[in-house]
């Protein structure tokens, strides 16, 4: 098979890829839910999330990976993610400081016990991983393609 009709890596890279991808986005997603209660949070989460997308990218190329996030989505994804956090800090400024947790507290060691962290892990894990596919993608797009001369 030609490269330009089947972009992206092997038929065995590609299987794993099925199988894993799914499991990284998952543990993305649980260390961004549980980073109030354990290491992890809104940017060690992102970080997973966008190592999925990119190990989609990496396996079955670029256009595979715009059909999951596409770079103007991963714009408005980011943006989201910066605006929701500038909301949760001046929200909390309207109830007397910057960053006031203005929502109840739960129970200590409960999944809603932490007021407003999971909130801003939220909005973190949007704009560092939306940022971090962006970076890829730039990189991706830009790559160096050698000429005959070289």
């Amino acid at each position: 098979m030609s490269r330009e009709r089947d972009p992206g890596m092997s038929l065995i890279v590609k299987t794993i890829t099925r199988l894993t991808v799914g499991l990284i986005l998952l543990f993305g997603i649980y260390l961004l839910l549980h980073g109030h209660l354990t290491p992890g949070g809104g940017f060690a989460g992102g970080v997973i999330i966008a190592l999925s997308l990119v190990h989609v990218m990496l396996a079955f190329g670029k256009d595979k990976a715009f059909e999951v996030l596409s770079v103007s989505g991963a714009k408005a994804l980011e943006g989201i993610g910066a605006l929701l956090f500038l909301a949760v800090a001046l929200l909390g400024l309207a109830w007397g400081a910057f960053f006031l947790n203005f929502v109840p507290k739960g129970e200590v060691f409960e999944l809603f016990s932490a007021g407003t962290i999971p909130v801003s892990n939220i909005a973190i894990a949007c704009k560092v991983g939306a940022g971090l596919f962006s970076i890829f993608v730039a990189l991706v797009i830009m790559k160096h393609e050698p000429t005959e001369k070289e």
